[in-house]
């Protein structure tokens, strides 16, 4: 199995897609986000519609690492991903319908291999779901707009909130 997902990684190398505008796209129920500009500063909260898409309609839109993760709720392996090292400025979209996540000033090395943030860009973007699946009970972490699989929040992070948003990488894009 790991070898599998490690194809998929693989994969997923291919020519990136454009991120998508986070104020358009949606088809489903309204949702109140804080818009950002791509520098990552905040530019007010909009009421928009979420993205809601058929599998086979996300199968076309993502790269196999990215629909393994983001629509079947996987992770990355640990220190595969490119953002797990904090050398990157700017403002981390969702892959799926490019809403604003997280910012780099927010993150921080974690020593775990994934991204990790202590706060998103806006509590509004992001959703947290109880997730007891592995007989164990976590804290998910999803984009508020299109529900994506983000990663896990933990309560193990620094200062100022004592949290650790785990992220894996191929759901996030950086831009800015």
């Amino acid at each position: 199995m790991p070898f599998a997902f490690l194809g998929l990684m693989r994969l997923s190398s291919r020519e990136e897609r454009e991120v998508p505008d986070a104020g358009v796209g949606g088809t489903g129920d309204k949702v109140l986000l804080t818009m950002f500009s791509d520098a990552g500063e905040p530019l007010g909260d909009a009421l928009v519609q979420s993205v809601t898409k058929s599998e086979s309609e996300w199968r076309k839109e993502l790269s196999p690492a990215e629909l393994a993760v983001t629509r079947m709720n996987g992770t990355e392996p640990s220190y595969s991903g490119r953002y797990h090292h904090k050398t990157h400025a700017g403002l981390y979209r969702c892959v799926g319908c490019g809403n604003a996540l997280f910012r780099s000033n927010e993150q921080f090395d974690s020593g775990t291999g994934w991204p990790s943030f202590w706060m998103p860009a806006s509590d509004r973007n992001v959703r947290i779901n109880k997730d007891v699946s592995f007989f164990m009970e976590r804290l998910e972490v999803v984009c508020a707009k299109c529900n994506a699989h983000l990663g896990h929040v933990f309560r193990d992070g620094p200062a100022p909130t004592g949290l650790r948003y785990c992220i894996n990488s191929v759901a996030l894009r950086l831009v800015g």
